[in-house]
């Protein structure tokens, strides 16, 4: 019995050991097989990366620089520059820092926008600008082009106009009716002609002289028919009791011109100047035996130089040709665009103010009314029957 007993112990004991065994060598072949691959990964050499390029920093320094145009004589306001950072060593010598150094300056040249500001492009004042042509197309805008026309008193909103003003203009014309060929105004001039044979065969025409007489040709007006009651249908030479009338159009034809100058301009074309020393309130008192200077008279505005684009100024010498009037309308200094106009004729007046012609009646009133008042302008303004 006992040793049956301890067979049987012995065989447990080699059974559990042939388990552990195969259970351990099963686990191992498993990790051995998971871990070859990585081991493998981990013997493949790596590649080396390209190295990147050492980038080397531009050394950059502050300067100023037009942030819009600044046309030549302009002064340059704050708004106009601004600091930027410029490479090194594309700056030049004379290239500005402190935008205080150009502030309230006078461009010398023209200056463009994202122009770095040097020192020889700007001035301290006008006074410093360069001798090569006039102040006036310094202060002239660009694209446009000045051109002096004539004004009065009433033309020139009662010499309101000032240098820097914007304006319109309004011209006036007057239309008449032309003979197409001849250009000259109808009705034409008729003279009558009258054809007379002297000798010769006065049955063959052959033979003799013909002589041509014209009538007077004081005559004016057109062939006409009308039925005229006591006499019937007759053709009737009808005749102008007048000169024709002419047909008045007004319209604004130019917009948002600028005034630049009012009368003539220095001889020496220099605009600005320094300022004038003041007159003292209570000037020195003449000397004995001595007259005193008369102020020098102000010549009257009679001429005043606005800026237009280049085809108004080619407007303006054709009204200035043509002897067309027209009248300057003074813009609000804010305005930025005004509505279109409509032209001005006497149906417009009529339709848009309702204006009645009157009927006729068998009575009127005594003295006649022949005329209305009209504008006189000279040295002064007068109404005139």
């Amino acid at each position: 019995m006992n040793r049956g007993l301890i067979l049987l112990l012995l065989l447990g004991v080699a059974a559990v050991v042939l388990v552990l065994v195969f259970l351990n060598t099963g686990q191992g072949g498993t990790q051995q097989t998971a871990q070859q691959p990585q081991q493998q990964q981990q013997q493949q050499p790596i590649a080396q990366a390209t190295p990147l390029p050492t980038i080397t920093p531009v050394p950059m320094v502050e300067i100023v620089v037009a942030i819009q145009d600044i046309p030549r004589g302009t002064i340059i306001r704050p708004d106009t520059v601004q600091i930027y950072p410029w490479p090194a060593d594309a700056v030049l010598v004379n290239a500005v820092s402190n935008p205080e150094d150009v502030i309230d300056k006078v461009a010398r040249t023209d200056i463009f926008r994202e122009q770095p500001i040097l020192g020889n492009l700007i001035v301290e004042d006008f006074q410093n600008l360069a001798g090569i042509g006039s102040d006036a197309a310094l202060i002239t805008p660009p694209n446009r082009v000045l051109i002096s026309v004539p004004v009065n008193r009433l033309t020139s909103v009662a010499f309101a106009l000032q240098p820097g003003d914007r304006v319109d203009i309004v011209a006036s014309f007057l239309f008449v009716d032309v003979d197409q060929t001849f250009q000259s105004a109808e009705p034409n001039q008729f003279s009558f002609i009258s054809v007379a044979q002297e000798g010769g065969n006065t049955a063959t025409g052959q033979g003799g002289s013909v002589s041509v007489n014209f009538g007077a040709s004081s005559l004016r007006g057109a062939f006409d028919t009308r039925l005229i009651p006591t006499v019937g249908s007759w053709p009737v030479f009808v005749q102008p009791s007048e000169n024709p009338r002419p047909r008045l159009s007004v319209q604004r034809t130019i917009t948002d011109a600028q005034v630049i100058w009012l009368g003539d301009f220095p001889a020496d074309g220099r605009l600005f100047r320094p300022a004038p020393t003041p007159t003292p309130l209570n000037p020195p008192p003449t000397p004995e035996g001595q007259e005193a200077v008369p102020p020098t008279p102000i010549p009257p505005l009679d001429i005043v130089t606005v800026a237009v684009s280049p085809q108004d100024a080619v407007v303006l010498a054709w009204y200035i040709e043509a002897r067309i009037p027209f009248t300057f309308v003074l813009r609000s200094a804010v305005a930025t665009a005004l509505p279109q106009t409509d032209p001005v004729t006497l149906d417009y007046i009529m339709s848009r103010f309702n204006i009645l012609v009157p009927e006729k009646f068998n009575y009127s009133i005594e003295p006649a009314i022949r005329s209305i008042r009209r504008l006189e302008v000279g040295s002064e303004i007068s109404i005139n029957q």
